[in-house]
């Protein structure tokens, strides 16, 4: 699986609605709206890479209100969880 995070500049007065456009879109897992340099992040998962670039350019930034993306695609995830998991593997629980 395939992980993008799309960071995204709306048009202040549709946030909402292009928010929601964008989290009914196949293949996006999840959308933020957030304070600072970008209006919202949108979370991508797909299966190829050609996906991506059907997605974003064709679907994504075509959604009123969007005016520019800027897509990072992620290498490796890191959580707490996952570190956390690593040091017990070995250890029983009584």
């Amino acid at each position: 699986m395939i992980t993008a995070i799309v960071l995204i500049h709306a048009a202040t007065d549709s946030i909402p609605e292009a928010a929601q456009a964008i989290a009914d879109i196949d293949g996006v897992a999840e959308v933020y709206s957030c304070a600072g340099g970008v209006d919202l992040v949108a979370v991508v998962r797909v299966a190829e890479h050609e996906e991506l670039a059907r997605l974003i350019p064709g679907r994504i930034s075509k959604v009123p209100g969007v005016l520019d993306t800027d897509t990072h695609i992620a290498f490796r995830s890191y959580s707490r969880r996952d570190t956390d998991a690593a040091f017990d593997i070995g250890v029983d629980e009584a």
